[in-house]
């Protein structure tokens, strides 16, 4: 396994790659690698002459700097899981690699950025864009995955790569779930030993509300009693559940305005916020 921390040097290395028209398989993340990370990298593997992962905690998409420093990090533990599995490449940058000191491009996604994630968090898909941005340029890679547990952030991914006019595939990638329904995420490092069963509850919701809705149950009132059941019956403060397009992530009040929907909610367990979402059918 090929390991590069500066960008030179990954170029190099992948030029003879592109030079022979080989398929090249990106895998971005900030590290803290679980099962679901790497199964985009086995996918990767399994689709591409070579496959890049690349881990980098990017300060952009912090909105709250305590949450940037509390971010999980092992980087050792990292690569030896993607050793195991026969990555071939990982690009570890530092800060410096990938920014200048001053920060002047700013990319905006419409209403795309302004919804949940965006909502609650603003600036964060900014900075998902530039990072990822700059990594698509660096890599150029034939394919890039990533977990649909993060479904507004592969809206955006999507988005950037048409309105930059990258020629990348983006494939996504169903999220990885632990026995217990609860997506895998490296936030859950964070949680107590007595928070982690109580987390399975943003699972338990969706799966409710997605009967509900099966069932005929108006948009409203799925919404009202997922809202009712974390006020009343969850150690889980939610932020927000939403019933969305899954194409534009728009938000709509009967399941029949859209050819596929999706089930998206999020909240804090004690400090750790969580994220979910699963599709209508």
């Amino acid at each position: 396994m090929e390991v590069f921390r500066e960008i030179q040097g990954l170029r190099h290395f992948l030029s003879a790659y592109k030079q022979q028209r080989k398929s090249i398989g990106f895998v971005p993340t900030m590290g803290a690698l679980h099962q679901g990370h790497l199964e985009l990298v086995r996918k990767s593997m399994s689709q591409n002459d070579i496959t890049v992962c690349s881990i980098f905690v990017n300060p952009t998409q912090f909105n709250n700097p305590s949450d940037l420093e509390k971010y999980p990090r092992d980087v050792d533990a990292d690569l030896a899981k993607l050793e195991k599995i026969s990555c071939g490449v990982v690009f570890l940058p530092d800060v410096d690699e990938m920014y200048d000191k001053e920060i002047f491009v700013n990319i905006h996604f419409g209403y795309l950025e302004n919804v949940m994630e965006g909502k609650f968090r603003p600036g964060h898909f900014k900075g998902v864009g530039l990072i990822v941005a700059k990594l698509f340029n660096v890599v150029l890679p034939s394919r890039a995955y990533f977990g649909t547990k993060d479904l507004q952030q592969l809206a955006i991914i999507t988005q950037l790569c048409r309105e930059l006019l990258f020629d990348i595939e983006i494939i996504p990638v169903q999220t990885v779930r632990e026995p217990d329904g609860l997506a895998m995420s490296s936030r859950n490092e964070l949680l107590s030993s007595s928070e982690r069963p109580q987390a399975t509850d943003l699972y338990k919701a969706l799966l409710f509300a997605r009967e509900k809705l099966i069932d005929k149950e108006s948009v409203e009132s799925v919404k009202k009693n997922v809202r009712d059941f974390f006020e009343s019956d969850s150690a889980v403060e939610l932020e927000y559940f939403e019933i969305v397009n899954t194409d534009d992530l728009q938000n709509i009040s009967d399941i029949g305005e859209a050819k596929r929907v999706s089930l998206c909610l999020a909240g804090y367990l004690g400090k750790v916020r969580l994220i979910d979402n699963i599709s209508l059918y």
